[in-house]
């Protein structure tokens, strides 16, 4: 899998993959007036809304962009109805041919871990019949409970052909209170859990030299990961934390490798909300949020590109 995102990004020549995380605040007011009309001020009004908002997203530039990753926790908050939209979500992806990245941070026992794996990357059974759910490329997982919460992840990995992004160095701001521990040998946990990570995908490496096993690193914090980077020179990481974090693209520089490849840089609200920006706002109306989202498409691109060469 890791093969086939990587030749998106050379396709593209982007390293962009755009966060779905829709909230009402952020969708335009016709849309929801439209949904509204349909379903009123419900549950169901406000997913259709979120469906409508992110397929026009994707429309308006699937020809910019390797990826999508939609973060389960926006849809899960509105119950059935919203699953519902973040299932119908990565399927108009999928046909747009984008790679999905599910942002569900799972991690858990190993029966646990197989019941969310067999729904996202796998496949679950009734009766003799193999059925897939949710149909994510990759998605993301939490280690912190050890090898027997990631391995059923990784046997639907090797039999799907699909990825996971393992935390590792988050880009919130505590998450140097468990990950930046010091160990016993001197070294971070982080580091500890990165080696792990490695030695997890080492069966799983592609012919671009990287593992479908890949780690999140986040961007806010560039010098652990331009360390990582060193340290893992075969996974593939999912940086998070760039545009409305504080993260810029000199921030992420050492996550690439010196042909420009290793890392897919992640944008939600930069993107998705980019009419709401000043800079954006004196040049889009709020009908026009797909321009503004392309436009901020191409910035990132322009900016990414001068820290890959």
């Amino acid at each position: 899998m890791i093969d086939q995102l990587i030749q998106k990004i050379e396709e593209k020549q982007n390293p962009t993959v755009m966060g779905l995380d829709p909230n009402l605040n952020f969708v335009p007011r016709h849309i929801k007036e439209e949904a509204y009309e349909r379903y009123g001020k419900t549950l169901q009004g406000a997913a259709e809304a979120f469906y409508l908002f992110n397929t026009q997203l994707i429309d308006g530039v699937a020809d910019l962009i390797p990826a999508v990753k939609p973060q389960v926790a926006m849809y899960e908050q509105w119950g059935a109805v919203g699953i519902d939209v973040y299932v119908r979500t990565i399927k108009y992806a999928k046909e747009k041919g984008l790679i999905v990245i599910g942002d569900i941070k799972r991690g858990d026992i190993a029966s646990t871990a197989k019941a969310y794996s067999d729904g996202h990357i796998g496949q679950v059974a009734i009766e003799e019949k193999q059925v897939t759910v949710y149909q994510e490329d990759f998605i993301t997982i939490n280690p912190y409970m050890g090898f027997d919460s990631v391995e059923p992840y990784l046997e639907d990995c090797r039999e799907y052909n699909k990825g996971l992004f393992v935390l590792v160095k988050t880009s919130n701001p505590y998450s140097g209170q468990l990950q930046d521990v010091d160990l016993v040998d001197g070294s971070k946990l982080y580091e500890k859990v990165g080696s792990l990570v490695s030695k997890w995908g080492e069966k799983f490496i592609g012919k671009y030299d990287y593992s479908s096993i890949g780690a999140v690193v986040g961007a806010t914090y560039p010098e652990q990961g331009q360390a990582l980077r060193k340290q893992l020179p075969h996974t593939f990481f999912l940086v998070p934390g760039y545009g409305a974090q504080g993260a810029t693209a000199k921030d992420l520089a050492g996550c690439f490798d010196k042909e420009g490849r290793g890392a897919i840089v992640n944008s939600s609200r930069g993107i998705i909300a980019a009419y709401r920006q000043p800079k954006y706002k004196e040049q889009f109306t709020e009908k026009e949020f797909v321009q503004a989202a392309r436009m901020a498409v191409l910035e990132m691109k322009k900016n990414l590109e001068g820290v890959r060469s």
